[in-house]
């Protein structure tokens, strides 16, 4: 098949030249652009999340031996949730490859967390399917990355920690803000602006207030820290 200059660049991106490019470009086509004979990337997702898992799980018990379930469980989720999917999603700049239809291209679909989110699963998926386990297992522990050695932090509420920071500095609880909202009223996407009082802010947008709060605060974090 004709590989696009986009999923070219990306497997460079990736680090993973595909033999069956398909399953590439399946990865990165969202159901708005499904159609008769154009597969969406959304059993790729359902796939990927579980390859995702279990590479983290076992990262994790490598990485502490003695560590309890109960300690292990938080940190898992901080580097498996959508979040920190579709932040490596941006690393690899996966939302230039992203096809949408043109409802999704008008509302930012190639910056919505959920999409990128789903978009990393769905190429983990594609890379396990194309060359095997080690493989997509090696992709996924090159883009983690430190996420895994410094996960403790990640793991605790971010909110939390950056209201923590502030404190500590004498400063005044971070504010948060709603600066956008788009999408249909049955499924929005918000904006928010994480603010401290010393001037820093950081802005994430998400399906839910809640989730956009936590991953601005988290960016706010990274940027303070």
């Amino acid at each position: 098949m004709k590989v696009s200059e986009e999923l070219k660049a990306l497997q460079t991106r990736l680090g993973h030249q595909f033999a069956d490019p398909s399953l590439l470009r399946r990865a990165v086509t969202h159901s708005s652009m499904s159609g008769p004979g154009r597969e969406d990337n959304q059993r790729l997702e359902f796939l990927g999340d579980r390859v995702l898992g279990l590479v983290m799980a076992e990262a994790l018990l490598r990485q502490d031996r003695k560590a309890s379930e109960g300690q292990l469980a938080p940190r898992y989720n901080a580097l498996v949730r959508k979040e920190t999917c579709a932040d490596v999603a941006r690393q690899i700049d996966i939302g230039a490859a992203l096809k949408l239809g043109r409802s999704e291209q008008m509302s930012g679909g190639r910056r919505k967390m959920a999409l990128l989110g789903d978009a990393m699963e769905s190429v983990i998926a594609a890379v396990y399917l194309d060359a095997g386990f080690e493989t997509a297992q090696d992709l996924i522990l090159r883009l983690w990355g430190d996420r895994i050695s410094r996960v403790e932090d990640d793991a605790k509420d971010a909110k939390t920690s950056l209201q923590e920071w502030a404190q500590a500095r004498g400063q005044q609880p971070p504010k948060y803000v709603e600066t956008a909202r788009s999408g249909p009223d049955h499924a929005p996407v918000f904006t928010i602006e994480a603010r401290l009082a010393s001037g820093e802010t950081a802005q994430a947008t998400a399906p839910s207030k809640r989730a956009a709060e936590q991953a601005a605060a988290r960016a706010l974090l990274d940027i303070v820290s």
